[in-house]
């Protein structure tokens, strides 16, 4: 071992003094950079680990805001659709009211025409009553001018008077 010794030139002093400054660096190290970087790490870890418990949460409640979303949609949609249905039927109703209302009108049209133009036929008919009255009466005259009778005369007027 000598031999070794001085072939390498080592030097117990150095080698030792140099054991006892590497465990000092050891130490230091140790305290000031292994010790703060292991609380750091294990800070570290547990903020990733409660960030992946948040996004598993957040999944959670993303699926289940998506579930209620659904729902809610299809809810929406089925009412949408109901209320539609029921607008159509009312539009119907409405629309089969106007409808009868219309027919109502033109029947009630068609019936005051029918007064009107029986009214109408009324007057045409005295009028042509008083117009044959008229003429007849003109026409007796003549006749009587030609005939001078005068119970002929009386009779005739009492008998036109009555029609």
């Amino acid at each position: 071992m000598d031999s070794f010794i001085e072939t390498f030139h080592i030097d117990w002093k150095i080698i030792i003094a140099q054991g006892v400054n590497f465990i000092i660096v050891l130490f230091v190290l140790n305290y000031l950079i292994v010790k703060p970087l292991k609380k750091l790490m294990k800070e570290r870890s547990l903020t990733i680990i409660g960030g992946l418990n948040d996004a598993k949460l957040n999944k959670e409640l993303l699926s289940n805001t998506q579930k209620e979303y659904d729902i809610v949609l299809n809810k929406a949609k089925m009412e949408a659709h109901t209320l539609y249905q029921e607008g159509k039927v009312e539009a119907e109703n409405k629309k089969r009211k106007m409808i009868e209302d219309a027919k109502e009108e033109v029947d009630l049209m068609i019936q005051n025409g029918k007064k009107a133009l029986e009214v109408e036929k009324i007057k045409i008919i005295d009028e042509a009553k008083q117009e044959i009255v008229s003429l007849v009466v003109r026409a007796t005259e003549k006749l009587l001018e030609t005939h001078k009778d005068e119970n002929f005369d009386d009779k005739a007027l009492e008998q036109i008077k009555k029609i």
